[in-house]
C-alpha cells in the first residue's frame, strides 16, 4: 500500500477541514469525511492480496470455508464501523458513535454463532469419545 499516498490524502483532507472550520463548519466536516471515505477506499483496494493469501493458508490448512466468510464478514463490519463511528465522534455524536459499535458487536455475535456452535459440538464429541 502506498501510505505516502495515505498520509498525504489524511494530511490535505486535515488542511481543508481546518481552512474552512471558522467560516463553514458544515463544510469542514464533509472535507473531513471526504478524506476518511477516500482513505478508507485506498485501503480496501489493497485488500485483495490479503484475501487472497488468507484463503491459501485456509485451503492449505484444509479447513471448512464457512470459517473464512466468517472472518472477511467480521473483518468488512469491523472496518466499516469503525470507519462509521469514527466519523459520528469527529462530528462530536458520540452517542450515535456507541450506538454504531454496539450494532457491530451484536452483528459480530449473530454471524458466528454457528461456528461456535459448531466448534462446542467437536469438542462435545471428543470429549464424550475421551
Amino acid at each position: 500500500m502506498e501510505i505516502i499516498n495515505v498520509c498525504a490524502a489524511a494530511l490535505a483532507g486535515v488542511f481543508a477541514a481546518l481552512a474552512v472550520r471558522k467560516y463553514a463548519p458544515d463544510v469542514s466536516a464533509a472535507a473531513g469525511f471526504a478524506a476518511g471515505a477516500v482513505i478508507f477506499i485506498m485501503v480496501l483496494s489493497k485488500a485483495a492480496p490479503i484475501i487472497g493469501e488468507v484463503r491459501s493458508i485456509m485451503s492449505m490448512a484444509d479447513t471448512d470455508s464457512s470459517y473464512f466468510s466468517v472472518l472477511l464478514k467480521t473483518i468488512g463490519i469491523c472496518a466499516f464501523c469503525q470507519f462509521t463511528s469514527d466519523t459520528c465522534r469527529d462530528n462530536g455524536q458520540a452517542a450515535i458513535a456507541s450506538r454504531v459499535e454496539l450494532a457491530a458487536k451484536t452483528g459480530i455475535i449473530l454471524i458466528a454463532l454457528p461456528m461456535f456452535r459448531r466448534i462446542l459440538t467437536a469438542v462435545s464429541d471428543l470429549l464424550g469419545a475421551v
